[in-house]
């Protein structure tokens, strides 16, 4: 009997829409480009220099961190290619920090993701910076802005599950974190100003300083560095894999994104939950999960053997 490869892409999936009018989906990505970037305004007309505390980079950093970790292991690794397995609670935890991040609900994010992959770098893909824009120096310009963030306001969320989601709408617990999406967009928000509010001794004003540092400008930046993803790793970097698409490890946004710009290597074995595959790519995602692995929180880990990596280099045409 033929079984598939557990770490090569999964044939599109064939579902019904259940979920959020896409309307609504635009405005929540309307709200997460337009609204952060008031945050860098407001630090350097009011607070730069002038109002910014421990707390503020501290709740920044946790939060940038927590949240982040929802999509890179959350979004991605768990839900979009099903990398490994988890308990109900820690994948209903996994969406709410993943959805945290602002950068849409479960569903809307995944079905885009599986559909990049279907189609990376060819027509339909949601995000590529090289399909329609020539490859002049306008061309790359174009692609690039498109990957970064003009395809939040025209590709995103067409796919709205009718072939790359059936799973997850056949899901209860994932339907019901979509429904509230709103609430956790006003959570990720609300808790760097409730920090700042009672370490600040009831201050409305340090409130809404932290607010601005780990609120607004957290999601500013997270956002940006994953979404360059789309964009800086299929235009610039290293290809240790034949993969059919222009998809590269770039290697200085390793760290901030929690090892998702070793992106050639995710190309070639999208379903590992692992993409630095050698020691010296850093992978703070993959340590993550190898730890839960180890206390059992997680199972059937995806990995791919270094007799699979040597196989899939030979490819090469």
């Amino acid at each position: 009997m033929m079984t598939t490869d557990p770490l090569e892409p999964r044939a599109p999936l064939v579902g019904t829409v259940r979920d959020t009018p896409l309307l609504s989906a635009r405005i929540i990505t309307l709200i997460a480009i337009i609204v952060p970037p008031l945050a860098l305004l407001s630090i350097t007309g009011l607070l730069w220099g002038v109002a910014v505390r421990p707390i503020d980079l501290i709740t920044f950093a946790v939060l940038y961190v927590v949240c982040g970790l929802g999509i890179t292991i959350g979004f991605h690794r768990l839900f979009s290619h099903r990398a490994f397995k988890t308990t109900r609670t820690l994948t209903a935890l996994w969406a709410i920090l993943g959805s945290m991040t602002l950068q849409g609900p479960v569903t809307q994010w995944v079905t885009d993701h599986r559909k990049h992959h279907a189609l990376s770098d060819k027509e339909g893909d949601p995000h590529s910076p090289h399909h329609g824009y020539g490859s002049d120096w306008r061309g790359v310009l174009k692609g690039l802005w498109h990957a970064q963030v003009g395809w939040l306001l025209t590709t995103k969320g067409l796919e709205r599950g009718k072939r790359y989601g059936k799973d997850l709408y056949a899901d209860p617990l994932i339907r019901w974190i979509d429904r509230l999406y709103m609430v956790w967009l006003v959570l990720s928000l609300a808790i760097p100003f409730a920090v700042g509010y009672l370490v600040g001794g009831g201050s409305l004003a340090l409130g809404f300083e932290c607010f601005v540092w780990a609120g607004l400008l957290r999601v500013f930046v997270f956002d940006h560095l994953t979404w360059s993803v789309n964009s800086i790793c299929h235009m610039f970097g290293r290809r240790d894999f034949p993969t059919g698409d222009e998809s590269r490890n770039f290697w200085p946004l390793a760290l901030p994104v929690f090892g998702e710009a070793w992106h050639n290597n995710h190309h070639a074995f999208p379903g590992s939950a692992r993409h630095g595959l050698t020691w010296r790519q850093v992978d703070v995602s993959w340590m993550i999960s190898r730890g839960m692995e180890r206390v059992r929180l997680v199972w059937d880990v995806k990995v791919p053997t270094a007799k699979r990596q040597e196989i899939r280099r030979a490819a090469a045409p």
